[in-house]
């Protein structure tokens, strides 16, 4: 009776020990014996099973979550619950906005008769002192450079405190501060008199603030270009302030409507040198004012006209990121040639437009032609008249002219294509009045809205890095290059040539392309946002003659504000939520990867279409999306409500490892908002979730008198830090944990109520709903309802921390127990977790003595407190589905290539069963030295493994090494050791390829010279090439005349035989090593071909046995784990050519003569939504006469003095 209880694989083991009490061996050349590999693997997952169940007690853990019940997932409800959380958010936001812009444009009215102060002192966030700073003194010029006297104003003295809710930035939250970009003096009249009267909007910021602490940043942006932001802060500048709020698009996209925009360069003849820098720099301004919503093209035009991107030809392209930076390079590859036919390029720009507007593509709304040009001939008034003027007085297409160059004859009929066409002329000549002048078009296509007077449209932008420029990319990459040539040239100076060695060579690229590869899903260095935005009108009356827009207002809403409204809590492990814009881009996503190397912006970060995250798995090439995700596509970016379920392949733990996986979405519109929020949870363990009971809630607990902060002792325990358990407006704390304890707290005595909502009402919501109570007293968030609470997140943590509080408590096997110390000795255990799904996660430590020692378990809480979102969590639930009782086994990537001892991570799923249900309850798990699990396997294998001819790994179940005959392997992928077994692994379903695109990849080309013009250029940039060709000349001699020199210097620190290197190589090559070969970055595609187990128990490669060099391995599952054992006869040749890797390779499109990857992605455009606000034309506007402006060329007497001494002697 008894043996019926024993299972058949017990007997083979003890049998086997009995025999072979050490292991058993190898003999060198005998062949692999399958049964003596297969009690090797038996052994190993029994030892390490026993190991787990005992450290982490499982059972008990199951055992502990009894009380729960198992409840369906309504993910439709979910989904309205928290877009109607974020809608009220957003609405909060709105009407914060909406006071900002009332007051400004009665303050700017009140104050329209006041003087200018030129000696104002206003809080200068970029000239600020502290109360310790010492007073700086003036200049010691009396004139400035206009010649007038110079003014001197000392900055303000302020007191600054860092706030969490600012991204822990010093803030004074009593004032603003005015940011003025280089290019504004900001003692101008106009400059310096919007800054007086817009100090009077501090007493509605401090209000905004009082009403709703959540609010982030407040700011108005002048038209004139200084910006006024609450709270007060010093701005950061670093390397350089290229900071203007008008080029931001929350200014744009407020101040006017969406737009199309044709630009029309000249590239006749007589745009040479200066012109020609000074057009290409009024173009890419222009593009730098675009938006998401609006379209865009360059067409230049000299004899004929062409497109700037050859293959943009005929159309117009989203300005987003990567078609902007595509513009702007092709306008960079300009070349001047003959004569400019205006005809022809008006024509086409009439002809596109008209298109456009006829199929209502592109913006739908706005359009507009740009002219940059050193003159024009002829009016060219047949050709307005065949295109623009058709159903007068409203015209179509408004036009913009900008007349380049100091020495024009006439101006007159360029001005006037203008004038006729409700546009706007400027005249200017050098690079400095560039960025003013450009930005004049905004106030023009802004009339209709002014003039309107009443309606101010509401805007919400892309995601977008908070203040960061997107030129700053380059210039990171830039000295990111260097960095690397400087570190290659000590690192020459340390290994010699040694660096030439192939290994080296190739070690050096690898790790290169490795940090290329690091693209973080979290940022320290940028904060993320979106802002909603309306613009100012100025109300005065002679400001209305010329429908005048004062500036916008704004506050930002960052991202992570908007993740905590989601309660990732209840879509579960492997759930998440993301929002879609109007344009199917992405505002967040947990794929979404905005960096690369740690700190680099990517070329286009913020355009990622939500197609290109959600990877079907659907065995389609690349670009070539599935109809079906195509549909959802459109009805998301169209705000409807649906559902759907699909196969997708998610990618995880730096795209390195892969599930396939059947998933659930449903989707609903934010109202009021180009917004629409999506969420998506598993279907297999997604549609079931833990609940507690009636009897388990806070307030049954308080009435039986057990007191809460009982279940929350000690240090051994992390909330997850993310997450919005429960949050005081008015107090901060210095931990999450203790913020929870206060809360606790406040629930166990009398008169806890939970709030109603996360977010208080926008006032005006307020005074409406409570209009008609008896007391008419609004309550607002600083009222007594000054905090949130998730009531049913909290219900389900203080659940969980009572059922587990036994767990981090003092054990038998943390003491005196003899079976838990011996674990302890042989495997090095550190410390043993629990992770819950309410976020809760508990820990105990292992020490090698009795007494605890200082700080352990640190490392663990710090880098492990995610709970849900850990990897160890997540892919121990996945694999509940192929083994229920195993554990899941990880070392880093890197492990190898570390110093320090390496430490292995195992963790099992705890599921609750109910009625047939079940839904994951908690994680177990425990961290151990992988020394010890080395040592383990060498004790059970003997030196069968340890032969010559014989080698012995242990794989996880995406194809990483866990253990290896060489400590160097240990971490890497499998099939860059020995790509040959790797790929019969492969052919006999051992493993599966996944291929996963990462539509958000970055390539780096090639920069070659990348301001490229022909012959005709200025006689100073003849000069500049010819002491660059004098300076280069040198360097060549001196390098010549000195390669000796070097060699000698450097021969003393090389202590390798140079006789294998040839004399070239020891007195040239060094200089190649060392040299900097610049490249660009690029967006493009780029694919990963991955691997995954399949999880079929019975799989025919598990029972071959090895033969001879037709099979020369034996493949077993370790039972009660993820990984298998692998035991390869060496004798037989390996193929080196077979390399098989888990890096990104580049996708090579069939790509067409001239067309560049964006081309290719324009080719393939998706549909889009037009934003709901179109104002365009009003029927005054015809009566506003102003369309012209003129450069100011202000004269240096020195300079003028000294041309005319060198015309008398020249």
């Amino acid at each position: 009776m008894v043996d019926c209880l024993i299972p058949r694989t017990y007997y083979v083991l003890i049998c086997f020990f009995i025999l072979y009490p050490n292991g058993a061996n190898f003999v060198p050349g005998e062949k692999i014996n399958y049964n003596l590999a297969n009690s090797w693997a038996d052994k190993l997952g029994m030892e390490l099973y026993h190991l787990g169940d005992f450290i982490t007690r499982r059972k008990e853990v199951q055992e502990s979550f009894k009380e729960a019940q198992v409840i369906s997932r309504n993910g439709a409800k979910i989904v309205e619950n928290m877009a109607h959380d974020i809608k009220i958010m957003m609405e909060l936001k709105i009407s914060a906005v909406r006071r900002i812009m009332d007051t400004a444009e009665n303050t700017a009215l009140s104050h329209q008769n006041d003087k200018e102060d030129f000696y104002f002192s206003y809080y200068n966030a970029k000239d600020m002192r502290g109360p310790e700073d010492p007073i700086p003194t003036p200049a010691p010029r009396e004139l400035d450079d206009m010649g007038k006297p110079h003014i001197f104003v000392p900055p303000k003295e302020i007191i600054l405190t860092p706030k969490a809710e600012f991204f822990d930035t010093p803030v004074n939250l009593s004032v603003s501060s005015v940011h003025v970009p280089l290019n504004v003096f900001d003692r101008a009249a106009e400059v310096i008199k919007s800054i007086q009267w817009s100090e009077n909007l501090d007493q509605i910021f401090r209000d905004n603030y009082k009403n709703d602490p959540t609010l982030s940043w407040q700011f108005y942006g002048s038209s004139t270009g200084f910006m006024r932001q609450f709270p007060a802060a010093k701005w950061k500048a670093e390397p350089v302030d290229l900071y203007d709020c008008r080029l931001r698009s929350w200014y744009m996209e407020a101040a006017t409507s969406p737009k199309d925009i044709i630009i029309l360069l000249d590239s006749s003849g007589s745009m040479k040198g200066q012109r020609l820098d000074v057009a290409k720099k009024v173009v890419n301004t222009i593009l730098d004012t675009l938006g998401t919503n609006d379209f865009v093209n360059v067409f230049t035009f000299g004899k004929t006209v062409e497109p700037a991107v050859k293959c943009f030809e005929e159309t117009l392209v989203q300005a987003n990121l990567g078609n902007i930076r595509e513009l702007m390079e092709g306008v960079d590859n300009v070349n001047i040639g003959n004569i400019a036919n205006f005809t022809a390029a008006l024509t086409k720009a009439f002809e596109v437009l008209e298109q456009f507007r006829t199929e209502q593509r592109g913006a739908q709304c706005n359009q507009a032609i740009m002219i940059v040009s050193d003159g024009a001939p002829f009016t060219y008034a047949d050709v307005f008249e065949q295109y623009n003027w058709r159903d007068l007085p409203f015209k179509p297409v408004r036009v913009f002219t900008y007349l380049i160059g100091k020495e024009v004859a006439d101006v007159k009929d360029i001005k006037w294509m203008a004038c006729a066409n409700q546009g706007y002329y400027v005249h200017l000549s050098d690079m400095a009045e560039v960025r003013e002048m450009v930005l004049n078009y905004i106030p023009v296509m802004a009339r209709p809205l002014v003039l309107g007077k009443n309606d101010h449209p509401v805007v919400w932008t892309q995601v977008y890095a908070d203040f960061i420029d997107p030129k700053m990319s380059d210039w990171l990459w830039e000295t990111k290059q260097c960095d690397d040539q400087r570190e290659d040239v000590l690192e020459f100076r340390r290994e010699g040539y040694r660096m030439l060695e192939p290994n080296e060579v190739h070690k050096r690229i690898y790790l290169r392309n490795k940090a290329a590869w690091n693209q973080p899903l979290e940022s320290d260095t940028y904060q993320f946002m979106t802002t909603v935005s309306m613009p100012v009108y100025d109300r005065r009356m002679n400001a209305t003659k010329i429908a005048n827009l004062l500036g916008v207002a704004g506050t930002d809403v960052p991202i992570r504000d908007i993740k905590r409204m989601l309660s990732p809590f209840l879509l579960g492990v492997n759930g998440y939520a993301f929002i879609v814009t109007n344009n199917g881009y992405i505002l967040f996503h947990p794929d979404f990867r905005p960096i690369f190397q740690g700190n680099i912006l990517k070329p286009a970060y913020n355009s990622v279409d939500m197609i290109e995250v959600e990877l079907l798995d659907d065995d389609r090439a690349a670009r070539d999306f599935n109809p079906v995700l195509l549909t959802i596509r459109d009805s998301i970016i169209n705000q409807s409500t649906g559902s759907k379920w699909m196969l997708v392949k998610n990618h995880f733990d730096e795209m390195k490892r892969v599930a396939r996986i059947k998933r659930q979405y449903y989707w609903r519109a934010i109202p009021n908002t180009p917004f629409t929020l999506v969420i998506t949870y598993p279907e297999q363990y997604g549609v079931h979730r833990l609940a507690i009971r009636a009897e388990n809630e806070i307030h049954r607990m308080n009435i039986k008198g057990e007191n809460l902060l009982n279940y929350f002792g000690g240090k051994r325990w992390r909330i997850h830090p993310t997450w919005l358990y429960c949050k005081h407006n008015n107090k901060t704390f210095a931990t999450p944990e203790e913020e929870l304890v206060w809360f606790l707290n406040k629930m166990s005595q009398p008169g806890w109520r939970w709030p109603l909502s996360r977010s208080a009402l926008p006032p005006e919501h307020a005074a409406l709903m409570f209009s008609n109570t008896s007391t008419g007293r609004i309550p607002s968030i600083n009222d007594k309802e000054s905090y949130y609470c998730d009531r049913q997140l909290m219900q389900s943590l203080v659940f969980d921390a009572r059922v587990t509080e036994w767990f981090s408590k003092n054990t038998s096997f943390n003491s005196k127990d003899d079976k838990g110390n011996e674990f302890k000795q042989r495997f090095g255990i550190t410390v043993a977790f629990l992770a819950t799904h309410s976020g809760l996660t508990r820990w105990q430590e292992f020490h090698s003595n009795m007494a605890e020692e200082a700080g352990a378990g640190e490392v663990f809480s710090e880098q492990n407190k995610r709970a849900i979102d850990e990897m160890w969590y997540k892919r121990a639930v996945d694999q509940h589905f192929v083994h229920k009782d195993s554990f899941v086994y990880s070392v880093p990537f890197d492990a190898g290539d570390l110093g320090e001892e390496i430490t292995v991570t195992a963790s099992n799923a705890v599921f609750h069963t109910e009625s047939a249900k079940s839904a994951p309850a908690a994680v177990v798990g425990f961290q151990f030295h992988h020394s010890a699990l080395d040592k383990l396997f060498r004790n059970i294998t003997g030196n069968g493994c340890a032969v010559e001819d014989r080698e012995c790994y242990v794989i996880d179940n995406n194809g990483f090494i866990i253990i290896s005959p060489y400590r160097q392997e240990i971490g890497k992928f499998f099939g860059e050791i020995n790509g040959g077994i790797m790929l019969r692994l492969v052919e006999e379903k051992v493993f599966k390829q996944v291929v996963v695109y990462d539509y958000q990849a970055v390539c780096f080309e090639s920069s070659g010279d990348m301001n490229a013009s022909n012959s005709l250029l200025s006689p100073l940039f003849h000069v500049l090439r010819a002491l660059k060709w004098l300076l280069h000349t040198a360097l060549w001699y001196i390098v010549q005349f000195t390669n000796t020199a070097i060699a000698e210097f450097i021969d003393p620190y090389i202590d390798e035989d140079m006789s294998d290197y040839p004399a070239s190589t020891k007195t040239t090559d060094w200089l190649r090593l060392v040299t900097l070969h610049r490249t660009r970055l690029k967006s493009c595609d780029m694919q990963r071909v991955l691997y995954l187990m399949y999880n079929e128990k019975d799989n025919v490669a598990f029972n071959m046995t090895a033969h001879v060099c037709e099979r020369p391995f034996v493949v077993l599952p370790i039972p009660n784990s993820n990984m298998i054992l692998l035991v390869i006869d060496q004798r037989c040749p390996r193929d080196p050519s077979i390399q098989l890797s888990v890096n990104p390779a580049d996708i090579h499109y069939p790509l067409d003569k001239n067309q560049t990857f964006a081309c290719y992605k324009n080719d393939r455009e998706f549909s889009r939504v037009r934003p709901v606000s179109c104002i365009n034309r009003h029927i005054n506007e015809s009566s506003i006469e102003l369309c012209g402006k003129a450069g100011s060329i202000y004269i240096n007497v020195i300079l003028l003095m000294l041309g005319l001494s060198l015309c008398r002697y020249l």
